[in-house]
């Protein structure tokens, strides 16, 4: 592990292929963010951040899997959720990043409630989404 990057605990992975997964995708963010010991304003937004990542997945690229892992630092920890697209990977990351409010900017929202965000679209192969929010000490 290098200084300074969260170690990783077990994983949970859920695949997303219809609108009940992204049901089972939500409940499981929000029970791990519960026994990770969130208080309940940070649970929200893991959870919406995660939704919005698999919502993302499912709609624009045919969906995808969720992956719920604790990580630990010095110092704290948190909820890394990390959504893989399985489709085309989506041509309108520009978009879907931006801060504007309306359909289809739903990246931008996610990246002001969690701590880390990173995501990447390669046309043809899928998107990666991954988020990382602390319990604040």
């Amino acid at each position: 592990m290098t200084a300074g990057a969260p170690e990783l605990r077990g994983s949970v992975t859920i695949a997303v292929s219809g609108e009940e997964d992204l049901m089972a995708a939500r409940h499981a963010v929000r029970s791990a963010s519960m026994a990770s010991g969130f208080p309940l304003s940070d649970q929200t937004r893991i959870v919406t951040a995660a939704t919005e990542l698999a919502r993302n997945a499912y709609i624009h690229d045919g969906g995808g899997t969720v992956t719920i892992q604790e990580v630990r630092r010095p110092g704290g920890k948190g909820l890394r959720i990390s959504v893989a697209g399985q489709g085309q990977g989506t041509s309108a990351a520009d978009a879907l990043m931006s801060d504007e409010p309306g359909p289809g900017h739903e990246l931008g929202g996610v990246r002001r409630l969690v701590d880390d965000f990173e995501f990447t679209a390669v046309p043809g192969e899928g998107s990666t989404a991954t988020v990382i929010h602390w319990i604040q000490a």
